[in-house]
């Protein structure tokens, strides 16, 4: 398979590379992921694991308590490796920006077009670009 150079807008500057965890439904942090475990509460991707995964969901939604929820599960080590979006929105930049977890968005292409659950994906928001491998 031939990897993919796709151009985003960069949130939060970074690195990270891992399979992909793709929601197609909005997360909110707050009481839908747990902080301690990594693990989604709520929606399609109930019981599942963001710790070490590129995070790709539409966008964030709920309290503005969910950026401190990200940066929890940076600190207890369950976090995702890197975050795609939709389109971003405050709760979620923030959270990535103080847990130093890469955040892109607006890529040129439909993320959910052009990642697959599982797919192994590096995300490079300091140059602002994905690369499906």
């Amino acid at each position: 398979m031939v990897s993919r150079h796709i151009k985003g807008h960069t949130v939060s500057k970074g690195q990270g590379t891992g399979n992909a965890l793709v929601c197609t439904e909005p997360i909110s942090f707050l009481g839908g992921i747990d902080p301690e475990t990594g693990i989604i509460l709520k929606g399609e991707c109930k019981g599942k694991s963001v710790a070490g995964k590129v995070l790709v969901f539409p966008s964030g939604m709920g309290s503005t308590v969910g950026s401190y929820v990200i940066y929890q599960m940076a600190k207890n080590g369950v976090a995702p490796c890197a975050i795609i979006n939709l389109e971003t929105e405050p709760i979620v930049a923030v959270g990535a920006v103080i847990s130093g977890i890469p955040l892109i968005d607006k890529l040129e292409e439909n993320l959910f077009d052009v990642i697959h659950d599982g797919d192994k994906v590096l995300v490079d928001a300091s140059k602002g670009y994905i690369e499906v491998q």
